[in-house]
């Protein structure tokens, strides 16, 4: 529902944990096997020596720096605007408002509700229910209406159809109560404070 590139995500976690992997194979190997040992020193020693000669032959006139650094920095740089660019993107699409109309009324106006009032009277309502391990509400934009996204974990054994249900009763009065029908996701999960946790019960 929100703008998070899922797929860029996955991709580069996919390429990260390659990387992470091949690197973790080749330092056991380079630690136990003694003919990996020993092509290593010989494949770096020549590695190093065609940047040491690259560096050499990319000096400024005159002078015993290379402008090859300029370049890595350059590359740094592009780098790290990447990075800042991928982290603004997580979790875009949050919505402020729930409801923004024009009054046409004897003095003309607009009428707006926060998104804040519909997350906090539904987390107020589903706040003290035995049968939920947690719950989340949420207000993000979705084909530009505002949507709600309630994002609820019952504990081990209670029927998610009644769950679901009587959340859906809660969202259908919310929306008597504000006036303005409201898209609503229903994101039922389920996890280790589900399985292990048990409901408060009346003995």
């Amino acid at each position: 529902m929100n703008g998070t590139p899922r797929i860029l995500n996955r991709v580069l976690i996919g390429i990260l944990g390659m990387a992470l992997s091949g690197l973790g194979v080749l330092l056991i190997l380079l630690a136990s096997v003694p003919a990996v040992a020993v092509w290593w020193q010989g494949w770096a020693a020549g590695v190093w020596s065609i940047w040491r000669d690259l560096f050499e032959r990319t000096r400024f006139p005159g002078r015993a720096e290379s402008w090859l650094w300029i370049a890595v920095v350059l590359a740094l740089l592009l780098v790290i605007g990447a990075m800042v660019a991928w982290v603004a993107q997580q979790g875009k699409g949050r919505a402020n408002l729930l409801v923004s109309e024009e009054d046409p009324g004897e003095v003309p106006g607009s009428v707006r509700i926060g998104s804040g009032v519909a997350e906090q009277a539904l987390r107020a309502a589903l706040a003290d229910r035995p049968d939920l391990a947690g719950a989340t509400v949420a207000t993000y934009e979705f084909r530009g209406e505002p949507a709600l996204r309630i994002r609820i974990q019952p504990r081990q054994g209670v029927a998610p159809h009644r769950l679901a249900a009587e959340v859906s009763a809660l969202v259908e009065a919310l929306d008597l109560a504000i006036g303005k029908r409201t898209l609503v996701l229903i994101h039922i999960v389920s996890g280790a404070r589900s399985r292990f946790g048990r409901a408060e019960r009346v003995r």
